[in-house]
């Protein structure tokens, strides 16, 4: 992937210069790859169900698909979203972004695949878009999935529109809907953490990309029992996410007692959004049938990476 230039000197700067980048040069071929990788490997690793908040501005409508085709056909359970942003093109881009939420939520059959609506952080967002985020869910009986207070950058953009933090906003706004999955937390307060356990929100620690990032460590978090370990894009190998929480939590002075209840946590995550269903035959098959795959997946993947970054290197 080719490196930014110049180098990001904060968490914003590695969003614009990296991520977001990538995010703009995805097209179907690229991201049906990556997809089918992901999910190939999260099953190697016996990761059998996934969350996913994706984002791919230049082709939005029936990108949650392409994801839920990967899902379904390599066997994971799975719980999308499309995150709806202002960053590109305004309040259109948001529109367009919860349209495709509201699409699929209204279309996907897929047993194995369940969608819920999301935002990508609150200071990339209007409060507008925030409402409709919102008022789709409760249409739909689904709750939002946001990345929150990943950064000092988001609690200071939720100060100047007028809130006391990120938290404060989702509730003035109607947006702290029960079942809801807020990634990251890193800067919440202990209060808001608190009421967002009151709220029955669940919060997503990412050891790895948070230590990746240089964003900090979320000590909050031990304030409510609704903490899941995720990865934020990371390989799904959760016994590595585990060995890094535990690293980052012992150099932060958290209580390991908290902490090391996470991993367990995001099966009662996943069982929220699959109520009355059968359990997955998380079984041998599903690895053998990943493993059949992967070479042909990998060579794929190589192909489409080099013809991503070529595009990235051009934005």
């Amino acid at each position: 992937m080719p490196r930014p230039d110049p180098e990001p000197r904060n968490f914003v700067e590695i969003l614009e210069r990296v991520w977001w980048r990538l995010d703009r040069a995805l097209d179907a071929d690229s991201l049906r790859a990556s997809a089918r990788l992901y999910v190939a490997e999260a099953i190697e690793h016996g990761t059998f169900s996934l969350i996913d908040h994706h984002e791919s501005p230049g082709m939005i409508d029936g990108s949650l698909d392409i994801l839920a085709d990967a899902c379904q056909q390599l066997g994971a359970r799975a719980v999308l979203c499309y995150g709806a942003t202002e960053r590109n093109d305004g309040r259109d881009e948001a529109r367009r972004g919860l349209e495709e939420c509201r699409r699929f939520l209204s279309e996907n059959r897929r047993p194995l695949v369940r969608g819920v609506v999301g935002l990508h952080a609150s200071f990339t967002v209007s409060d507008e878009t925030i409402q409709e985020a919102a008022a789709l869910a409760r249409v739909h009986s689904t709750v939002l999935h946001v990345h929150v207070a990943e950064d000092g950058a988001d609690v200071r953009d939720a100060r100047e529109r007028g809130y006391t933090g990120v938290i404060d906003r989702f509730d003035r706004l109607g947006a702290l809907i029960p079942g809801s999955i807020f990634a990251h937390g890193v800067h919440l307060t202990p209060d808001e953490v608190r009421s967002c356990a009151t709220n029955n929100c669940w919060l997503v620690q990412n050891p790895r990309s948070n230590r990746g990032n240089g964003v900090g460590y979320p000590g909050a978090l031990s304030e409510s029992d609704r903490v899941a370990l995720g990865t934020d894009g990371y390989p799904a190998d959760m016994a590595v996410e585990e060995e890094t929480l535990i690293e980052e939590a012992r150099a932060a002075g958290d209580d390991l007692s908290h902490a090391q209840k996470r991993l367990q946590a995001g099966s009662r995550l996943i069982a929220e959004r699959f109520t009355n269903v059968d359990t997955l035959d998380e079984s041998e098959s599903l690895r053998a049938q990943a493993t059949s795959e992967m070479a042909a997946i990998r060579e794929e993947a190589h192909v489409q990476a080099e013809k991503l970054w070529t595009r990235m290197q051009a934005l």
